[in-house]
């Protein structure tokens, strides 16, 4: 386009005119362009160019009288500044008016908004009201402006609220606001909606989009949304954007959920609301009718749902085991020799405690697919529904796991600052002191400590890589293969490192007799129990009559139907099993 209107502009000068001399034969040219409803001429001169250019006469003669005027007021100005003006002058005038005109108009001189009409018209979309003058008003009026859309805000009081918007919004009363918008979004609070059944009227066939949350989880009650539907049974109302907050849509998607979950009644309103959240960035979510609204008032009520059993089960075995450790490393010294080992709480008791717990974690993710499997050789069907505690638990495994990893990576961290405390270097010169002459080295301690150390930084190492593709960015880019081999694979690996390593630290000390103060075990005697009973019962699921079995329970063999399943070597279909009898 602007390669047209230069060729346009520098071929309107007659020929044989000059830049100073050509003032009037412009004129002239330009007269007679205004006599004619258009001027049109042939594609310009050059390569690879076939557009059309048509220019108004009026256009054209205003822009060169323009160009004249100021041409004979000042005489002399070079031909290369009068060929600028003249091009940029014709430019302007062939460009079309959509291009110039702003996203959002700022008020007139008045101070006025701009008049609703003409936006409404120019959009060619819904105008979008708003009942309410809160946080959550005013960043959805930002949002819905900055997408193109004419918003009006109802308010008791609009010459105050007038003040909290931007100047492109029209603040007015709650009744001239229902009247003028199609799409008006209900912004007060739940226990308020009563104060607006006088706008009945001018809401009647319009799309109500409800907002509001509840104080508490609502489980029997009509939601909100069901209850203003019943105040306006001659509106549609859909119930959305209630699980995003103020500042996701100031800021935008980018940086909160892309998801608004919506319901309602009426597919037409729901369909306008879904594009209206298409249009502003986010991803809709259907969810069904109205009757689906109390679900999604209650989505942004729950605190970690899916964490709550996983961190109170982490809580608790770190009370239970940190309390086993005060009573033998700290109250027992105190009780038969009078030694104040106090000191060894906010630190070593700690960190003897973390990995204790980090491994019974990570042996609680394991538990439940080894039961599964063996309730499954049991039954001799995959048909039989799992009890309700094996489903919770099953589907609590990722946040089990990274519990344990989290607690594992506490234990490195407070391992790696116990050089740092100055207990530990009053320890060590005391130790200094009492070294007799003789041979220091003890090569069984030196190869244990070894030992020891590897198979942890292992243990760490393979944690890392299950933390790491339980993240959704992540598992998203593997197949089910790869998930599976990673989290079940790898994640034996990891508690076989972790056992070892806990082996490798008690060495010996499980048979001495001095370790068991107050007739209490060890710690890591109460720890290995649960992490060897599943290290064993896979290895029992491994021997290759069970495996075959229960890999034929789980591709659809039952023990109390007549089915066969041919082995692998003999199947003529490509090593699949025989099921026609199924």
């Amino acid at each position: 386009m602007e390669r047209c209107a230069r060729t346009a502009a520098v071929q309107l000068r007659p020929a044989g005119t000059s830049a100073r001399g050509g003032d009037r034969k412009i004129s002239e040219t330009a007269f007679k362009l205004k006599k004619q409803d258009g001027w049109r001429r042939g594609p310009p001169s050059g390569r690879g160019s076939g557009c059309r250019v048509t220019l108004s006469g009026r256009k054209v003669y205003k822009a060169t009288e323009r160009v004249g005027q100021v041409c004979e007021r000042s005489p002399k100005i070079p031909p290369r500044e009068y060929q600028q003006a003249r091009r940029s002058e014709i430019h302007r005038c062939v460009m079309p008016d959509e291009m110039a005109r702003p996203l959002i108009r700022s008020r007139g001189e008045e101070g006025g908004s701009r008049p609703l009409q003409a936006t409404a018209s120019e959009l060619g979309g819904p105008v979008i009201g708003i009942l309410g003058t809160g946080d959550f008003s005013r960043s959805l009026a930002r949002r819905l402006m900055a997408a193109g859309y004419q918003v009006v805000v109802g308010s008791r009081n609009p010459k105050f609220s007038a003040a909290l918007f931007p100047k492109e919004a029209e603040v007015m009363s709650q009744m001239e606001a229902t009247s003028k918008a199609d799409v008006v979004f209900v912004a007060v609070f739940p226990e308020h909606h009563s104060t607006l059944v006088e706008l009945r009227p001018t809401l009647a066939g319009k799309t109500l989009v409800d907002v509001s949350n509840g104080l508490k989880i609502n489980r029997d009650a009509p939601s909100n949304a069901q209850q203003l539907a019943e105040l306006f049974p001659e509106s549609s109302v859909v119930k959305g954007f209630n699980t995003v907050s103020a500042w996701t849509l100031q800021m935008g998607p980018r940086d909160g959920s892309r998801q608004i979950f919506l319901c309602g009644d009426d597919s037409r309103a729901k369909s306008s609301v879904m594009q209206l959240c298409r249009t502003l960035g986010f991803v809709p979510v259907d969810l069904g009718l109205l009757a689906s609204s109390l679900e999604i008032e209650n989505l942004p009520l729950y605190l970690f749902p899916s964490w709550r059993i996983p961190v109170v089960c982490t809580l608790s075995l770190f009370a239970f085991f940190y309390a086993y450790n005060f009573l033998r490393d700290v109250l027992q010294p105190y009780v038969t020799g009078k030694k104040n080992a106090f000191y060894k709480m906010p630190i070593e008791t700690v960190n003897v405690t973390l990995p204790a717990v980090a491994l019974v974690m990570l042996s609680l993710v394991y538990v439940p697919g080894v039961w599964a499997a063996l309730l499954q050789l049991w039954w001799g069907t995959k048909y039989n529904r799992f009890p309700g505690w094996l489903d919770r638990w099953l589907t609590s495994r990722k946040q089990l796991g990274l519990c344990s990893f989290w607690c594992t990576a506490l234990h490195a961290v407070y391992s790696l600052c116990l050089p740092m405390r100055k207990s530990a270097r009053f320890q060590l010169l005391i130790a200094a002191r009492q070294v007799k002459e003789g041979p220091v080295w003890v090569e069984e301690e030196v190869w244990r400590m070894e030992l020891y150390v590897s198979a942890g930084i292992m243990a760490l190492g393979l944690l890392s890589l299950l933390a790491v593709t339980s993240l959704p960015s992540v598992a998203n880019a593997l197949n089910w293969r790869e998930f599976s081999f990673i989290q079940s694979t790898v994640g034996y690996c990891a508690l076989s490192m972790a056992t070892l390593h806990t082996l490798l630290f008690g060495w010996g000390r499980a048979f001495d007799p001095a370790q068991y103060r107050f007739l209490l075990p060890p710690t890591f005697v109460l720890v290995l129990v649960l992490p060897m009973a599943v290290l064993l019962c896979r290895l029992a699921l491994l021997v290759p009559c069970v495996a075959r079995r229960l890999r034929m329970i789980r591709r659809g063999w039952e023990k109390s139907r007549h089915i066969r399943c041919a082995p692998q070597e003999e199947c003529p279909r490509n090593g699949l099993e025989d099921f026609s009898n199924v």
